[in-house]
């Protein structure tokens, strides 16, 4: 891109190849790193696209985590509508109410617990796998098999029953859209929260082995509320970005034959191929919101109290000064040093989740499907770029009996 663009700029939104950030990050990057953005509100923000002073942002606490994240069109009000935080909602906390909260969710996600829950996530893969394949030879990956996949994981560790899952995970990809209304919002989040809220009062009477009746029994005095709003948060952040990164990973991966060929040859690579996807495709689109509570200097920039900077995880990822040809996928890489999970005390907790169901997921995938392909050209599949995180609406793929 050789034109400039304007001062102040708004986020950039479109893209002009699936599988990488909008044209305009690759300018930013070379020419102005840190940008002043024109906030749906009418404010002005900032625009952070480097490596380097993306990770500064997220390590800075005096950055604080707003509740509502900005999107090319509005700031988005997830997981609630009201500017006061709810108890329990702790990735938009400052330590140590952030800390105190996420102490008692981090042991159900460490390596430790994702190495104890992985023959578990083998049998969820199959069972969805082999009804996926039972559909004939041709199906969507995402609707028969991805979505349900990550919904039955997620919802299992949180103790959701499986009759309600369908409904949750509808609920959760309203709250996480952008085309959505106000009113569909209004009654996914109360349809959502009110499910919860009767969830959390039954495992109170009847508790079970997962993580909310784990959260009522702990030693750590805990309200009803308190485990509502951190059970409906593991949905939000752990359903949707899971069965997305399958379902645009595997698409990638069927765009890159020679890649996907070195992979089902050697499948000790998937630790590997797994970091570079997500490094690759980085589906938090629009970034991370941060707000400055003191003035302070980010990559030489004074940044004011007050003022709103967004985070690019997309750009970082694509910094040519971090990484030896950014845009190029290539799952041999090794020890890349990727932000796709943030970075600091606010780093996704379910990351080692992720890693895992991907891992189990696409292994399984073309393993017991060799000759899977798209059933359609590629510039045919809907991507999903109306939603917080970007992936594919629906995948439809095809298979050899």
């Amino acid at each position: 891109m050789t034109t400039l663009l304007p001062d102040p700029m708004t986020l950039p939104a479109k893209r002009s190849c699936p599988f990488d950030p909008p044209d305009e990050y690759a300018w930013l990057l070379a020419e102005r790193p840190i940008s002043r953005l024109q906030l749906p509100g009418g404010q002005i923000g900032w625009l952070v696209t480097r490596y380097e002073d993306v990770r500064a942002t997220l390590a800075d606490q005096r950055f604080s985590p707003p509740l509502v994240q900005v999107t090319p069109a509005a700031e988005l009000p997830l997981p609630n509508e009201e500017l006061v935080v709810p108890p329990g909602t702790f990735p938009a906390l400052d330590p140590p109410e952030h800390s105190r909260y996420r102490r008692l969710v981090s042991p159900y996600f460490t390596r430790k617990a994702m190495r104890e829950l992985t023959p578990r996530i083998r049998e969820i893969v199959d069972e969805h796998l082999s009804a996926f394949i039972a559909q004939g030879d041709r199906a969507d990956l995402v609707t028969g098999f991805a979505g349900p996949m990550a919904s039955s994981v997620i919802g299992e560790m949180v103790g959701v029953p499986v009759a309600d899952r369908p409904a949750f995970q509808r609920q959760v990809a309203t709250l996480l859209s952008l085309s959505a209304g106000v009113d569909e919002l209004r009654d996914a989040r109360v349809g959502l929260y009110g499910s919860m809220a009767e969830l959390v009062a039954a495992k109170r009477r009847r508790p079970g082995d997962d993580i909310i009746s784990r959260l009522l029994q702990g030693e750590t005095r805990i309200s009803d509320t308190e485990v509502v709003n951190i059970a409906a948060l593991l949905l939000l952040t752990g359903l949707e970005t899971t069965a997305g990164m399958v379902g645009l990973g595997a698409f990638v991966l069927l765009q890159h034959p020679g890649q996907l060929a070195d992979l089902k040859a050697d499948e000790t690579l998937i630790d590997g191929a797994i970091e570079e996807l997500l490094r690759y495709l980085s589906i938090v689109q629009f970034g991370v919101t941060r707000k400055a509570k003191e003035d302070l200097e980010i990559g030489g920039q004074v940044i004011r109290a007050g003022e709103t900077v967004i985070a690019s995880i997309a750009a970082a990822n694509r910094d040519p000064r971090f990484l030896c040809d950014p845009d190029r996928l290539d799952i041999h890489r090794s020890g890349t040093p990727h932000i796709a999970f943030g970075h600091g005390v606010h780093q996704c907790l379910g990351a080692h989740l992720a890693r895992t169901e991907m891992k189990v997921a696409l292994t399984a995938l073309f393993r017991r499907l060799p000759t899977l392909r798209l059933a359609v050209p590629a510039e045919e599949i809907p991507m999903a770029d109306d939603t917080v995180l970007y992936c594919v609406h629906s995948l439809p793929v095809v298979w050899d009996d």
